[in-house]
């Protein structure tokens, strides 16, 4: 359980750098688009820290 716990966090940061990419792309072409995906990079970044927390929390309380 806790090796898919790990997968799931690396995946959000995975997650967060191609919409990181994407809003680099999209800066001077679409800024509203750009923004919407710079919104979902600092929420894939703070689900990341959150799960990470969680999972420790879960394994210290174990």
């Amino acid at each position: 359980m806790k090796g898919i716990s790990k997968i799931f966090e690396l995946g959000y940061l995975i997650i967060a750098i191609v919409f990181l990419v994407e809003t680099v792309l999209k800066w001077n072409e679409d800024r509203m688009s750009a923004y919407l995906t710079l919104f979902f990079s600092v929420l894939a970044i703070c689900m990341y820290f959150f799960r990470k927390r969680f999972r420790k929390k879960i394994d210290n309380s174990k």
